[in-house]
């Protein structure tokens, strides 16, 4: 007899009910306007690579061990480099990264000894075609050029 007494004054659906209104209070809505007010995003937070140079000199901080490449799980990452003759050191000539296959993982940024591969916290990495997430060496450089959203 209780049962029907509950199907028939609809006990189940007036508390879902109930719950549902107590957590619609406005104090409490939590929405970013997305495109107008950036999210903060947090501390440890890995994104889009970045190549970095000196910033005395302009070089790039790569001195080509292809270690980055070695650590990396999906071996997306390419280095090429040449031998200066009158040096007689290595030097970076190309650097590709494939940001389709990327895990974020940063066990690249973790072994290279000069810290020039770095995980920046740009997050704005969405393309339209895989040909456009494969950089090069100039785009590792700049870093993603980000979109301006205006009103």
């Amino acid at each position: 007899m209780n049962t029907v007494l509950r199907k028939l004054l609809f006990v189940d659906l007036i508390k879902g009910l109930k719950v549902t209104f107590r957590n619609q209070d406005p104090k409490e809505l939590i929405t970013e306007q997305y495109p107008l007010q950036r999210p903060e995003v947090a501390e440890r937070f890995r994104g889009a690579p970045r190549l970095n140079n000196n910033p005395e000199t302009n070089e790039t901080l790569c001195i080509s061990c292809d270690l980055c490449a070695l650590a990396c799980p999906e071996h997306l990452i390419v280095v090429n480099s040449e031998r200066n003759p009158h040096t007689r050191r290595k030097e970076l000539t190309d650097f590709t990264y494939d940001l389709s296959r990327c895990m974020f993982c940063g066990l690249c940024e973790d072994a290279c000894p000069t810290d020039a591969l770095e995980l920046t916290q740009d997050f704005e990495m969405a393309n339209y075609s895989r040909e456009g997430l494969v950089w090069n060496r100039e785009t590792l450089e700049k870093g993603p050029e980000p979109n301006v959203y205006r009103r």
